[in-house]
Formats: structure tokens, sequence, C-alpha cells
């Protein structure tokens, strides 16, 4: 079709053979080739078999020169009667191995243009069907740009032993850490060991009954992901306001009472505290958006948008809009639309790349128990919302249902569901006046995950 219109396909011939040719004469680049340029890159087939064929060698420690490829091409089943004269060849058309990480950006951004015209076509073809829905078009142009902009392909089989090296290099990179957590740090230290932190992509649930304190919990782990990553924090409030939220930051890191911050009763140490922690707060990237009405894809387009983001937090999934709706639900209906929303969460944080904390009201079930300790059941309007999370947290203080009891102050996060490691419960502090949970330095050695 490109033909037939005068198009000529973006590719550059010379610049896959020089890729190639540099692998041959000097193997020691390999490395930095297969960190910057992949197979799906290569437009001609005989490139493209000959790279994947030297990264396969690569990955499993083959040793790399034209005998070795010929044969690993045979075993393939890739070898071509040509193939031989066809690696001299390569050998003889590159001018250097030196600059063999130019040629690999060339071989990139053909590809990337390739890819931006076959999304453009398709998002053409969406425009004028009869019965697109604007706001679709426009999430899955947005989906595709980001993900093109990312250098990241949507989907797609990947081979098995590209897959095998990055995750080879996850495991040296744990490996050279020693004790520091593979996660983003949530300040909470035994949420974090129990949890490894929070890794790329996971969708993490914390619920509780209302004013439990799962926003305040929420907003301790963002400042403290923030202030540890030095990356941006991307905040949607569906139920406080941006005013509010910040207030309870500023009584959580001056350590004053939040009903005195309001009211602006302060002596002079806490007007000094006060802007000690004010100082403190505007050297973390902190973006709040307080849109009552917000969509999932409203959300992942702004998150789109920032370039150093390393952390989601949605208050709360309950509120949350499905697209296009927003009116009186039945009870099917709505859990038919939380479901769908929890499912788009998980799917917007594995393509962001970033963890998504996600709160969630849980139902009136666990007041009818004797013991309240919340349970993945109680999840409200639960449908499929457990089976996305990558990890459920459920909040618990006995001072909630009980302001009698000895301790009405100590609260437990119980790991309801965890896919990287440990179930059980960590003991944490609530302290009310700062609207904050910290870790219960005196139960920490009787903690059991």
């Amino acid at each position: 079709m490109d033909e037939l219109l005068g198009r000529r396909v973006p590719y550059s011939a010379e610049a896959e053979q020089s890729v190639l040719g540099a692998m041959l004469i000097d193997p020691a680049c390999i490395p930095d080739v297969v960190n910057s340029v992949r197979p799906s890159e290569f437009y001609i087939d005989v490139n493209r078999e000959i790279f994947e064929t030297v990264f396969s060698m690569f990955s499993t420690g083959i040793k790399v020169d034209p005998v070795t490829v010929l044969d690993q091409m045979r075993a393939r089943k890739v070898w071509r009667e040509s193939s031989q004269q066809y690696l001299v060849e390569l050998m003889d058309v590159t001018p250097t191995a030196a600059n063999v990480l130019q040629y690999c950006a060339i071989v990139r951004e053909r590809a990337l243009l390739r890819s931006l015209g076959d999304a453009a076509a398709e998002i053409t073809d969406l425009v004028y069907q009869e019965g697109g829905q604007a706001e679709q078009v426009l999430e899955l142009a947005e989906r595709k740009i980001y993900a093109m902009r990312k250098e990241s392909a949507t989907g797609g089989l990947i081979p098995l032993t590209q897959v095998l090296q990055d995750v080879l290099s996850q495991i040296s990179q744990a490996a050279q850490n020693g004790s520091k957590l593979p996660g983003l740090t949530m300040g909470l230290a035994d949420i974090d060991e129990c949890l490894q932190g929070l890794g790329a992509g996971d969708f993490v649930l914390i619920a509780s009954r209302p004013g439990m304190g799962k926003t305040s919990i929420a907003l301790n782990m963002a400042v403290s992901a923030a202030k540890a990553s030095g990356k941006t924090v991307a905040v949607f409030s569906l139920e406080m306001s941006r005013q509010q939220l910040v207030m309870r930051l500023l009584a959580g890191e001056s350590h004053i009472d939040n009903y005195q911050l309001s009211q602006g009763r302060l002596n002079s140490d806490e007007w000094s505290r006060l802007a000690e922690a004010a100082g403190q707060l505007s050297r973390i990237d902190i973006r709040i958006d307080d849109n009552p009405s917000m969509t999932v894809a409203e959300m992942a387009a702004q998150c789109r948008r920032l370039d150093n983001l390393g952390l989601v937090v949605v208050d709360y999934l309950q509120l949350m809009q499905s697209a296009g709706s927003g009116h009186s639900w039945s009870n099917e209906s709505r859990t038919q639309a939380v479901s769908d929303i929890s499912r788009m969460m998980k799917v917007t944080a594995k393509e962001l790349g970033v963890p998504l904390i996600c709160l969630s009201q849980l139902s009136r079930a666990n007041e009818a128990r004797t013991n309240k300790r919340p349970m993945l059941s109680d999840l409200r309007e639960s449908g499929s919302i457990e089976q996305d999370a990558d990890a459920v947290i459920g909040l618990y203080r006995e001072g909630y249902y009980n302001q009698e009891c000895e301790d009405p102050n100590a609260a437990e996060a119980i790991v309801l569901k965890n896919r990287h490691g440990r179930v059980g419960t960590v003991y944490l502090r609530w302290i009310p006046e700062f609207t904050s949970y910290v870790n219960d330095e005196r139960r920490r050695d009787e903690d059991e995950y």
C-alpha cells in the first residue's frame, strides 16, 4: 500500500547492516547493543533473524563469531544458502565498530517512525468507523503515543532469552543492593519489609471502614516515597479537597495538632515548626488533583504527561467514575463497574511502570462478626478487586470500635494478600492529633508476618 501511494517505509538498511557487522567484528560491543536496540526494530527480515541469533547466543553465553553465528542459524532454522556470504558482506560494509551506538540510534529512530505511522493509521480507521466514541479514540491515541515515547511495545511476543536477560539483571541488582529494598519505600519499615517495598507496576489496595485512617496512611506513604526517590508522586483525591490534604500533610510533618492547625492557634514554637514543615514539603514533588468525578482514563492521561513519575495514589476506588457514567447504579451494575475500574487500575499501573496505591472501603460485613478484623471478602462491591490487586492491606484499630479498650491507638495493618511474599499482621500506632500512622516500636520484636 505504501509503495502504491508513493510512500517509502522508514528504515535504514545501512544502519541495520552496520549494527550486525559491528557485533561480528567486535563482540565486546554486544552488551551495549542489546541494551540499545530490540529485534523487532529491525525492518529487514534477514537482519532481524541474525540479530535474534546473536542475542540468543549472548544471553546463553555462547561465543559470537561468524562461524558460531552460522552454526546457530542452522540450529534455529534461519540459515540460507547466502547466509555465509551475507555475514562476510556485513563485516565489509561496516566502517567501524566504534560507532555502533550511533547505528543503533538510527535503527531505533526508523522503527519509532514506523510505529508512529501504524498508530496513526489505526487511529484514523477508528475515527471514521461509525459509532466510535471520541473519548475512547482519544484514550487509545494517548496510550499508543505514550508507549512509543517510553520506547516500549504495547504487547507483542517477546523472546524468552530477552526476558531472561532482564530478570538476571534484576537479580544481580538485588544482590548488589544487599539489605536495601528492591521496591519503593513506604516509610513504614515493617510494611516495607513484608511487601519488599512497592514494585514497578504494583497495584496495592489499602482497605478499611470509614474514619479508620486509610487516607492518612496513604499520605504518609506518598511523602516518604517522594522523599526517598526524588520522583513525582501523583495524588488523586475524589473525597477530600487539595486544601484538606495539605492540612493533613502539614500536621503530620510539623507534629502539630490538626485541629489547632486548622484554627491557627499556634505558639511561636509551633509557627517555627510549621514553617520548617512547609519548607520540607515544598522540596518534594507531590501533585494533587481533587476532581470528584475523575475516571481512570483521565487519571492515566495526566500521569502519562509526568516525566519523573514514581508513585500514584488514588483516594478512593468506589468514588472513581466508570468512563462515560456517573449515574445511579443497581448493586449488580455498580459491582461490575467497580470491578472494571479495578482492572483498569492494574492495567494503568503496569502501563505506567510505577506502583499505584488505591484506597478502598470495606463493607459492614466485618461489624457483624465478633472478630472485626478485615477479610478479603469484606471489600465493598468487591467483584474482582482482590484478584486484580498485587497486595491488599486491611487497617484495624480496636479503639475504633471501643474507646475504652486498653490501648485505643494500637493499630494493625493486616496484609491479606501479597503476590511478592508473606501475609500477616504488621503492628502500627495511630496518632490522631497528627492524623498519622507510625511504626509501633514496642511490638516490632513480636511481629508475625
